[in-house]
């Protein structure tokens, strides 16, 4: 027993004797072929010298750039400048015809019209009753007749007195002869020279009454003319071609001047934006400017600038401003539009309006720009034209190409180091 424990022990000993061997042999092995070379190791020091070179180069080359300010930039560049005065107003007729009857008291008996119909010149609107005026038309053509027949007898009655006095003169003038020999009594006398005075004024009555017979055929004609008139006048008519915009006739009402007319007639169908423009802005208006004009919220319709009144509200500092847009079915009299009118049309040099600073002198404000040279800020002077869109024109001290701060302010000062940062939108047209 004793000698087989003693064996296993020796067993034991060996086997761990030849792995610690075993193990230490390879691990030497790997360290042999894994480990850097001399030639390596010189390789990666210069290597790493070499980094922190260019890393202290680098950031020596940068440090400049890095304290300068980062600042937004724009480009002057052309652009197109449509200036523009906003308008808002109501629509309203050019021209509206008030249509109302020229006679008292007649009923409407018929309608010929409704709203929203356009009719031409002499289109029949309405009908009123005539009745009553044909029977006093006839009444007058009898009282006319009458006068003829008062006429002709008032003629006959001159001739005839005319007669008489002929003959009462003719025996008048051979009494008197008589008279003076005393072949004729003073009472024969006497009755003849009153025969002769008699037809004497029977002829001027005659012809009185031809004169009076004539009045009254005239008064009668007057009267003739004055019914024919109201008989026309019983047919209601479209004074000009246009569109009705109201009607407030109705069958069976009576007419009367002291009413609402009968119909408003828009003439032609001309339609009309009566805007309100701020009294500073007037001044940039002319008759014959384009405009672009929107209703309750349609289509963009185009208009004219007709006509601006010479005078402007005391109380809301507003004037008045009549934009012609023309015959449309899509506009209503009364509707709520707006719109802009063109004032003024140029292609120039563009800026953003925050590129532009003002510096106050004694006399007045000078606009100023922030130009970019080399990377540092240069202020220069400017003279401003159209303003558009955020945008202004200038006139002169820049040049196509430059680059401007974008939004200038104090805390530039000439000879300052900036970054310039571009955007990257393109300005293409101010308006």
């Amino acid at each position: 027993m004793k000698k087989w424990l003693l064996l296993i022990a020796v067993v034991a000993v060996l086997s761990a004797g030849g792995y610690a061997y075993v193990y230490g042999d390879l691990q030497k092995q790997l360290a042999e072929k894994f480990a850097p070379s001399k030639t390596d190791n010189k390789s990666a020091d210069k290597s790493s010298k070499e980094t922190t070179e260019e890393q202290s180069s680098s950031s020596k080359a940068v440090a400049p750039e890095d304290s300068a300010i980062a600042v937004s930039v724009a480009v002057v560049q052309p652009a197109l400048f449509v200036e523009t005065v906003m308008v808002t107003g109501s629509l309203v007729a050019r021209e509206q015809i008030f249509v109302a009857a020229e006679i008292e008291g007649q009923r409407i008996v018929e309608l010929s019209a409704e709203e929203g119909d356009y009719v031409k010149k002499d289109d029949l609107l309405a009908t009123l009753e005539s009745e009553a005026l044909s029977a006093q038309r006839a009444q007058i053509t009898a009282t006319i007749a009458r006068a003829d027949a008062a006429i002709d007898r008032a003629k006959s009655l001159i001739v005839e007195s005319e007669a008489r006095l002929d003959e009462a003169e003719a025996e008048l003038k051979r009494a008197t002869p008589l008279r003076s020999s005393g072949y004729l009594s003073e009472s024969t006398y006497d009755q003849r020279r009153a025969t002769a005075r008699t037809a004497r004024a029977q002829l001027t009555a005659a012809k009185h009454g031809l004169v009076l017979a004539e009045a009254e055929k005239n008064q009668a004609g007057a009267q003739g003319r004055e019914l024919d008139w109201k008989l026309s006048k019983t047919e209601i008519r479209a004074p000009t071609s246009g569109l009705i915009s109201r009607r407030t006739a109705r069958i069976g009402g009576l007419v009367s001047s002291t009413k609402d007319p009968l119909f408003l007639l828009v003439s032609d169908a001309e339609i009309e934006l009566d805007a309100e423009v701020p009294e500073t802005k007037l001044t940039r208006l002319k008759i014959g400017q384009k405009a672009q004009i929107s209703a309750s919220g349609g289509p963009m319709v185009e208009g004219t600038v007709r006509l601006i009144s010479p005078e402007v509200d005391i109380a809301s500092r507003l004037g008045h401003v009549r934009i012609f847009l023309g015959a449309n079915p899509n506009l209503r009299v009364g509707a709520f539009a707006r719109g802009t009118i063109e004032t003024s049309r140029t292609n120039g040099l563009a800026v953003p309006q925050s590129a532009v600073l003002y510096e106050t002198s004694d006399t007045a404000q000078r606009p100023m720009v922030q130009r970019i040279v080399e990377g540092k800020v240069e202020t220069v002077e400017v003279e401003i034209g159209s303003i558009a869109a955020g945008f202004m024109e200038i006139t002169s001290g820049l040049t196509e190409g430059d680059v401007v701060v974008a939004k200038s302010g104090t805390f530039l000062r000439n000879g300052d180091h900036v970054r310039p940062i571009k955007p990257s939108p393109k300005i293409s047209e101010a308006n």
